[in-house]
């Protein structure tokens, strides 16, 4: 079964941490991307590019309303995901507790829906 780990955070804002620190951030990173390629469950997977670079289309009666930005105002923003097939929920929960997202912010973990096209 396919499973979207969706990786939530903070926006940076502020001063950037120290470039040591932003070092070992992306070697953890790194090393879980490399774990999880590694194990046969990775199907895809990327960051996103900050939210301010976001666009948002809603259709208002009709007409496309085009806007700058995230769909809403939150706390934490989507900043990446991984999708996995395995062989249940808490297969997908153990990846989920693994990944560095988890420690800087939350995960979301979501089955994927196959609609049989036949």
């Amino acid at each position: 079964m396919q499973y979207l780990l969706l990786i939530y955070s903070e926006p940076a804002g502020g001063e950037a941490p120290p470039q040591d620190q932003l070092d070992a951030e992306m070697a953890e990173w790194f090393a879980y991307d490399e774990a999880i390629r590694k194990s046969g469950v990775y199907v895809d997977g990327n960051a996103l590019e900050p939210t301010h670079t976001a666009t948002t289309l809603r259709l208002k009666d009709g007409e496309r309303v085009v806007t700058d930005g995230p769909f809403a105002e939150t706390r934490e923003v989507l900043g990446g995901y991984y999708l996995v097939d395995v062989p249940d929920l808490d297969t997908a929960l153990d990846w989920a507790a693994k990944c560095p997202g988890a420690r800087y912010g939350s995960m979301e973990v979501r089955p994927i829906t196959v609609f049989d096209q036949g």
